[in-house]
């Protein structure tokens, strides 16, 4: 994965989807900064940016993701890894359904993916420092560099979805105390069941991350 380090960006999933549709793809990259001033949340909502916070984006070809992984779940399964390596590094973040990093009861971070024609991206952002009272930061201190290098070290491993969920399903359990937006409206995860393709079942629907 070559790693392209910027100062300051809008957005890094913006600044890539730019740069591939300038340059176009040739290898997996990914655009990291510790300052955007426009970030993308999920539903087209954005994420608050703060000087010294994680921000990075990446994109790789849909044929170097596992086999196994339901399309529409890779925001849970790249969301994972990275608590898999922050939990290495002593962390106690956990991860809601689908895709957003929490510490005890606080977000403190995100995913969002797409997929264009045979290329995925994928944007990450993760606070390491207080933006607001409605959200929380990371509780350990980390080593920007060394963490995006054991991430897609893992990444470039290809791990099964299987293996992945397989975690993924134990934690589930402590997303049910919370909400999710189904159709622009929040609805209760407590009686949602999770499917092994990563969606739920909820008030009689499937429901994929869509994210």
């Amino acid at each position: 994965m070559k790693i392209i380090r910027l100062n300051e960006v809008d957005s890094t999933q913006t600044y890539l989807k730019n740069y591939i549709l300038e340059l176009g793809y040739k290898n997996p990259l990914c655009i990291v900064t510790d300052f955007q001033t426009a970030g993308i949340g999920s539903r087209g909502n954005s994420w608050i940016g703060k000087k010294g916070n994680l921000f990075f984006s990446f994109v790789l070809e849909k044929n170097l993701l596992p086999k196994d992984l339901p399309i529409q779940s890779a925001s849970i399964y790249f969301t994972y890894i990275l608590k898999l390596i922050l939990q290495k590094n002593g962390s106690n973040v956990w991860v809601k359904w689908p895709n957003d990093f929490y510490i005890k009861e606080s977000k403190i971070g995100g995913t969002i993916t797409t997929l264009s024609k045979d290329l995925l991206y994928c944007g990450i952002g993760i606070n390491l420092q207080e933006v607001s009272d409605e959200y929380g930061v990371l509780d350990i201190r980390i080593d920007q560099d060394l963490i995006l290098f054991e991430y897609f070290k893992e990444i470039e491993k290809i791990i099964s979805w299987k293996q992945i969920f397989s975690l993924f399903k134990i934690e589930f359990q402590n997303s049910k105390k919370y909400k999710t937006t189904v159709n622009n409206q929040k609805i209760s995860l407590e009686y949602a069941t999770l499917n092994d393709d990563g969606s739920i079942h909820i008030e009689n629907k499937k429901v994929f991350s869509l994210r």
